[in-house]
Parts: C-alpha cells; structure tokens; sequence
C-alpha cells in the first residue's frame, strides 16, 4: 500500500534530559495551540506535531517571512527501558514539557548483601 508522503515541517528544537527516573523532553513550539498538538506513541515512535496558529491581520501583509511552514513535527525512537504508559506532557509558553518514566525493570535498585 503506497502511504502519502509527509507534508513538509519544520523541526522544533528539542532538549532531553535523563535521570534515575526516566526523561524529561522540552519541545520548542512557538504559535501552537494546545488544540493543535499531537502527541502520541506509534509502536516504538514517539511522534509530536502541532500546528502554528499565527494569524496576520487582514488588512496587513507580511514583507517578510521567516517561518515559512505552518507545522512541526518531529519524531523519535523510543527505548525499551521507557515506559510509555506513565508519561505526562504539559505545553506552557509554546514550549512543551514532556516527562516519560523508566520502566520498573530498567531502573537502579538496590541489591542487599547478606553476610554468611
């Protein structure tokens, strides 16, 4: 079955921060609307689009454009070690936060020693 091909998009930057815990994501996507983002986890992908809601008043037009595309999206491969039904996402400020946990098994723990 031939898929169509994605539709251009601009690529937010993105900063991953790792702990014990797990990763904390932080996505920059400026002029996206809560209403206007996806996030979601196809297999082993974790995909985040969003749609630039930047309106330019009717009576002025633009000289200039730098953002010329009206999405973002970018996706990533996720780790066997995440678990991705305890995740958490959060958009403040056109950035968003995304935190997934490490699975139980992938976690540090302590192993008590017994003295023999």
């Amino acid at each position: 079955m031939n898929e169509a091909p994605e539709a251009p998009a601009l690529l937010p930057p993105v900063d991953v921060i790792e702990d014990a815990a797990g990763i904390t994501l932080y996505a920059d996507l400026p002029g996206v609307p809560k209403d206007k983002l996806s996030v979601r986890v196809d297999g082993e992908q974790l995909v985040i689009e969003g749609d630039i809601a930047l309106e330019v008043p009717k009576d002025l037009e633009a000289t200039h454009v730098e953002v010329s595309l009206p999405r973002y999206r970018r996706v990533f491969t996720l780790s066997k070690e995440l678990d991705t039904a305890r995740m958490s996402a959060e958009l403040s400020q056109g950035v968003l936060k995304l935190h997934i946990q490490k699975a139980e098994h992938a976690k540090p723990r302590r192993i008590d020693v017994q003295i023999g």
